[in-house]
């Protein structure tokens, strides 16, 4: 029977283990790749400055010295020794010091002040390219221009981000508040589709045709208008004024044919299609009732939410510890060979300057330790940029395997559903809790192998990406409209592995089989039944979009009414005129509500899509009688004029 692998567990077992153990394996070396970039890696490069030897600023022993100065080199460094006039120039002075430095005119004439950036700073006769919060040197404007210093005083980002704070400070239970109410009505619109579904999608179709209809009218009542008008198409020519067209009497004929022809092709595939139309119907009402009796699923989202959070940041810390992998090589220079006996110091010896003491050296008083470069020599540095790309191909496989879990086990929970012959007697108990087990113990594999598919086709559309965008000077006709071809068509395959393994993930719930399998019966189980798919797929994404369209809309108009005073609170518990961006929480409250919505409508699509192709298998697999009965709904079958013969006594 259908329901075999849903009862009974005792006969199931784990479905591609190869590609399971060869995803476990990467995870093992995902987690090492993350250990060595920890152990290797100072994200304080990136967070901090660093100065021509090495040094951090901002930071002790330069804690009261935030910002690096870049000076003039071909100004500053008058000495005859270039390299030591660069390491006793290029030191971490503060905002004042460099100001006396400025106002005594020893090298640049004014300073800016700006935000990170890259700078070039000299170590040596290298030249090292580093990513800072820098003061640069600017020419002096004339007197009578208006300055950047001017500028940047006229909008300051930093008020501007502290206002908003403010705000945010000031408003933040109204925002909770809202975003509450946005759930509360994604909540209340799912469930009252099990009433109002068959209302509501008849009345959006009749919508769309009284749409129609109001246009091929307002198109005759102009044709008519225009019956004497002289203007023709061979008098006008072409132009980009649109509204010269809307007088020439031939374009309201054109509009009419083209809106009598959508019309009646609309009518034509009512009245052909009016049957699965009412199938679309019964199964979004009998996926409402899921819903209903399962709401834990709502909550799934948030599951899926963290998981990908956790992905998208241990990433993201990931290549940034790789990214700043490499420490500081310092060896003991110099400074000025002519003075004393320095033929002792090759400038190969590797010293710490914390530790560093000259008087080791006492015949050479120049003698300094000196930042020389960062270590690119070890086994770890030379393939930084291979684990790069192994942290973005692992990244992408493991949000791929965490979306398919969400979909696998919502699967699974909404067809143990339509699986129970008495509903809601037969549902088993904690069914979200029971298919989230299930797929962790016997389908990793699966659910990975799927997952890794999508993530070779995702790595590919990267690759062309960057290939375009490396080739996009070349401005080659061919190439352009070839690379145009690659791009659209691994789109087009990218949609289509993620339609074909969501559907797939459904049967590996329903069926416990492999993926391939899986995959297969799910793709001809559709194409069996194409007209029924197409038509559900519509239906639904007009009432989901409607859904989306009515809470975020409302929630959004409210917001703005609200937030912009136009709705008073009675007391002193908020004040509208208070607030100095009144559009900054309007803007959190609308998009934390398409997100909540969001959240909510995915589950009810998967709903949707998982109790259909239960529906299908049920109508394949099962005739109505004592062994093998309709599980579907009495709505279902009265639609399909089936019913389930009674066993004899």
């Amino acid at each position: 029977m259908v329901t075999t692998t849903l009862k009974d567990k005792a006969g199931q077992s784990c479905t591609d283990i190869i590609c399971c153990v060869l995803f476990m394996l990467v995870i093992t070396g995902y987690m090492v790749v993350g250990i060595l970039a920890w152990l290797y890696g100072d994200p304080r490069h990136v967070l901090y400055p660093r100065n021509s030897t090495g040094m951090y600023c901002g930071i002790a022993p330069n804690h009261d010295k935030p910002n690096v100065f870049y000076f003039n080199i071909l100004q500053c460094a008058t000495a005859t020794n270039i390299m030591a006039a660069a390491l006793q120039g290029l030191q971490c002075p503060t905002t004042q010091s460099a100001s006396e430095i400025i106002s005594k005119e020893f090298c640049p004439y004014f300073y800016t002040p700006t935000t990170s950036g890259s700078v070039l700073l000299f170590s040596g006769v290298s030249l090292v390219l580093m990513t800072v919060t820098l003061i640069t040197l600017t020419l002096q404007p004339p007197p009578t221009s208006l300055s950047l210093s001017d500028m940047m005083n006229s909008f300051n980002a930093r008020d501007v981000g502290v206002r908003i704070f403010a705000d945010f400070a000031s408003t933040w239970q109204w925002i909770v508040l809202g975003l509450v109410i946005a759930m509360l009505a994604s909540l209340l619109f799912l469930l009252l589709l099990r009433f109002l579904a068959a209302i509501l999608v008849w009345v959006l179709i009749i919508g769309v045709l009284a749409v129609g209809a109001f246009g091929i009218w307002y198109c005759y009542n102009e044709y008519t208008l225009l019956a004497n008008s002289p203007v023709t198409y061979n008098n006008v020519g072409f132009t980009t004024n649109v509204n010269v067209y809307l007088q020439i009497r031939d374009t309201w004929l054109a509009f009419l044919i083209i809106l009598c022809v959508v019309e009646g092709l609309l009518l034509l595939i009512l009245i052909f299609l009016r049957t699965r139309i009412l199938i679309a119907i019964a199964l979004i009402k009998e996926s409402s009732k899921a819903v209903g009796y399962m709401m834990s699923t709502l909550c799934y989202p948030i599951v899926t939410f963290v998981l990908l959070l956790v992905c998208v940041s241990y990433w993201g810390i990931t290549a940034l510890y790789l990214a700043t992998s490499g420490a500081p090589v310092y060896n003991v220079v110099a400074l000025n060979a002519s003075q004393g006996d320095c033929r002792s110091i090759t400038g190969n010896q590797t010293c710490d300057p914390l530790a560093f003491n000259s008087t080791l050296y006492p015949t050479c008083p120049s003698a300094r330790c000196v930042f020389i470069k960062y270590n690119t020599e070890g086994l770890f540095q030379r393939n930084i940029f291979n684990l790069q790309i192994y942290n973005v191909i692992a990244f992408l496989w493991c949000v791929n395997f965490v979306i398919a879990l969400g979909h696998c086990t919502l699967a699974g929970a909404f067809a143990s559903y339509y699986w129970a012959f008495h509903k809601p007697a037969d549902i088993p108990a904690c069914p979200l809790v029971s298919s989230f087990m299930r797929a962790l113990r016997y389908h990793v594999g699966s659910l990975a192998f799927g997952a890794l598919i999508l993530t070779i086709i995702q790595v590919v559309r990267i690759i062309l990406e960057y290939i375009d965008h490396k080739c996009r000077a070349a401005q080659n006709p061919c190439g352009r409209f070839l690379m145009c071809c690659l791009k659209c068509c691994f789109w087009c395959l990218e949609k289509f592995i993620k339609f074909l393994n969501r559907n797939a993930y459904i049967m590996i719930a329903i069926y416990g089989k492999n993926f391939c399998v899986s995959a297969k019966n799910a793709f001809l189980l559709l194409m069996r039944n194409i007209l029924r798919v197409v038509v559900l797929d519509k239906v639904t994404d007009l009432l989901l979009f409607f859904g989306k369209l009515l809470v975020v809309g409302g929630i959004g108009v409210l917001a703005f009414f609200f937030f912009s005073g136009k709705i008073q609170v009675p007391g002193s518990l908020f004040r509208a005129s208070e607030l100095n961006y009144y559009w900054m929480p309007i803007i959190t409250v609308v998009v934390g509500a398409y997100l909540i919505t969001h959240g909510f409508f995915s589950v009810y699509n998967m709903c949707v899509d998982t109790l259909f192709l239960c529906f299908l298998e049920d109508l394949e697999r099962n005739d109505g009688s004592a062994e093998k009965p309709y599980y579907m709904s009495k709505n279902l079958m009265k639609i399909l004029n089936k019913k389930n013969k009674q066993p004899k006594k």
